[in-house]
């Protein structure tokens, strides 16, 4: 038996990435898993899609349905609970992974990219959450999971030289998601639902940080694997530890923590390596 067994689980930009991977290994094991973003079909220049993760998810003989919708919505969030929970049933897993990252200098940011920043990493995590709050406390149990970067950490003088400038609006919005993340774990603990917000250590090679072309060859010789995310997020949404709540983690620091190896999405392949280059070779 699998590790979300019966478990109905939301995982959000699931079309391709950090989010399919995560959709993919929740199947493997044994979740009934809605999946959401833009791209059902085809995207105009990004491989991936929901119907192409769903079609994976059954492969591994899980369950999937794709939900399209645009987060940039603020009725988005409604939308994708009603129907998640009339195809499924109640939600016992949420995953925000759902980002837009702009990558700009701070005095050519525009008013409608730092909204649409704010909506997609911020505020739609906000609304899913207490949408699927009420119906976790009722139950007496539930899981969260918000998807944040490295970019969140507050520079410090010592740091400045270091300090990628065009992370601002990307890194303050996550720096919000794990601020949110504390406190609503603080709430609801007593009501058996864990919170947790994990990220990985640097950059993970995917689709759309291949596009944006901002990770560095020294990074990508380093970089954490999709595998390796939706191990730990496995992890962090499955346990019954009191104290793996209100962490604010990285990837492979969570994962050493819980001495848990890492598996390709089928959850029978052992990678053995959170790195990107060691899961690689296992494709």
């Amino acid at each position: 038996m699998g590790e979300l067994e019966g478990r109905v689980a939301l995982v959000t930009g699931a079309s391709r990435g950090i989010g399919a991977a995560i959709a993919k290994r929740f199947g493997a094991e044994g979740a009934k898993v809605a999946i959401t973003a833009r791209t059902l079909e085809r995207h105009d220049h990004l491989d991936g899609s929901l119907l192409q993760t769903a079609k994976e998810i059954e492969a591994l003989g899980g369950t999937a349905v794709p939900i399209v919708a645009d987060l940039a919505d603020p009725a988005a969030p409604d939308a994708i609970i009603a129907e998640t929970e009339y195809a499924l049933g109640p939600i016992d897993v949420l995953v925000n992974n759902a980002a837009a990252a702009f990558y700009l200098p701070y005095t050519e940011t525009s008013e409608k990219r730092f909204r649409v920043a704010n909506d997609i990493n911020w505020f739609a995590p906000w609304r899913l959450c207490q949408l699927v709050v009420p119906g976790m406390r009722a139950r007496g149990e539930g899981w969260i999971l918000n998807i944040s970067s490295a970019t969140s950490d507050r520079p410090t003088a010592e740091t400045f030289k270091d300090f990628d400038a065009l992370s601002i609006l990307y890194g303050s919005t996550k720096a919000a998601l794990e601020r949110f993340t504390a406190g609503l774990a603080a709430a609801v603990h007593k009501d058996g639902i864990w919170v947790n917000s994990m990220a990985p250590v640097g950059a993970v090679p995917t689709e759309g940080t291949e596009a944006l072309g901002v990770v560095p060859d020294d990074a990508l010789a380093v970089a954490e694997s999709r595998e390796a995310m939706a191990e730990a997020s496995l992890a962090l949404c499955t346990t019954r530890d009191p104290k793996l709540t209100a962490r604010i983690t990285l990837c492979t620091p969570i994962l050493e923590e819980l001495d848990r190896d890492v598996h390709l999405c089928d959850g029978r392949t052992k990678v053995g390596s959170p790195l990107e280059n060691d899961a690689a070779k296992l494709r």
